[in-house]
């Protein structure tokens, strides 16, 4: 950013325009007592703030003319025009995963129309991130350890205040017949349960009941079997009240997992403010060492990841054949 004294216009009167936003800004000033050298340090007319000395007084007269966009250049569409567009805009999207069906709370049904497949812009999820999610795989037909996954939904919904909508049992039935209706054999079921739609305040209190809303994801990316690079994450991980919560508020995940790619990695991994390590972005991590261990973070300060405890139950069967030697769930350095 260029000084004021940088300038060769005379400092006391100075326009700027900016023909590509149609906007003129004059700035004019008073200098009660110059002293040595500019008063002024530097200038950001956009965003930041003018940075003062020498009992400067200054004054800005900004003069804007925006084109806007003529209203006729706009439609104004009907519901079905608004789904008709929708559709049209999926089958431009080249992506590796179908959504096969979904469920609503809001519309009280499941869909298999992707189109259709939308949530309420006021839902407090979305404006406020205050939702939790968990994730099933579907293996054969058949949800693979739904249980677990429903009892650590659960929980995270009582710790982020979110009073469900139905009872377990009608949730777990909602869930299954959500990927009946899918014919999905191989794929993943992805849940949430939010505080609901009502309003675009912070505080759930005007919302009108908390919504339930279901995803059958069917991913047709190859399986890589080779192994992944991993890097540390100079992201700060959530505090630990977060962390243990399978919560929708992701930025920190998402900013780590970019940091990897930028650096050539799959996924950075976090350590903990006592610099033990701690989880990946959506991954528990875990080591085998040259002594055949079995080396797992501790679940105080991170997510307790059911594929990461299913490990271990499996892995108790390699120590019976001796392939490994233990298994542990410690703090562990680098």
């Amino acid at each position: 950013m260029a000084s004021l004294s940088s300038l060769a216009n005379p400092i006391s009167k100075i326009s700027h325009s900016s023909p590509k936003f149609g906007v003129q800004i004059t700035i004019s000033r008073n200098v009660s007592s110059l002293g040595h050298g500019s008063p002024y340090d530097q200038l950001a007319v956009f965003g930041s703030t003018v940075t003062r000395s020498n009992s400067v007084r200054y004054s800005f007269r900004v003069q804007a003319s925006v084109e806007l966009t003529q209203i006729s250049d706009v439609p104004l569409l009907s519901c079905s025009e608004a789904i008709e567009r929708l559709r049209k805009t999926r089958e431009c999207y080249k992506s590796k995963q179908k959504y096969l069906a979904m469920y609503s709370s809001v519309f009280g049904g499941v869909t298999t129309d992707p189109a259709a497949m939308a949530i309420p812009m006021d839902d407090h999820m979305v404006h406020r991130g205050h939702g939790v999610f968990d994730t099933a795989a579907i293996m054969d037909g058949y949800l693979y350890e739904l249980e677990q996954h429903l009892d650590r939904f659960l929980q995270s919904a009582h710790m982020a205040r979110i009073t469900p909508p139905f009872d377990r049992e009608s949730i777990r039935r909602i869930l299954i017949q959500t990927v009946s209706a899918s014919k999905c054999r191989k794929g993943s079921l992805r849940y949430w349960l939010s505080a609901g739609p009502g309003d675009f305040q912070l505080s759930p209190s005007g919302c009108h009941q908390s919504a339930l809303y279901a995803i059958v994801i069917y991913d047709q990316s190859p399986s890589d079997y080779k192994g992944v690079k991993v890097v540390t994450s100079s992201i700060p991980m959530k505090p630990p009240q977060f962390a243990i919560m399978k919560n929708v508020n992701y930025l920190p995940n998402v900013l780590s997992k970019m940091e990897a790619e930028e650096n050539g990695g799959y996924a950075a991994i976090w350590l903990d403010s006592d610099g033990f390590i701690a989880e990946g972005p959506n991954m528990n991590v875990a080591f085998v060492t040259k002594g055949k261990e079995l080396l797992m973070p501790h679940f105080d300060k991170i997510l307790s990841g059911c594929t990461a405890k299913r490990v271990m139950v499996l892995a108790e069967d390699l120590v019976r054949d001796g392939k490994l030697t233990s298994i542990t769930s410690s703090f562990l350095g680098l």
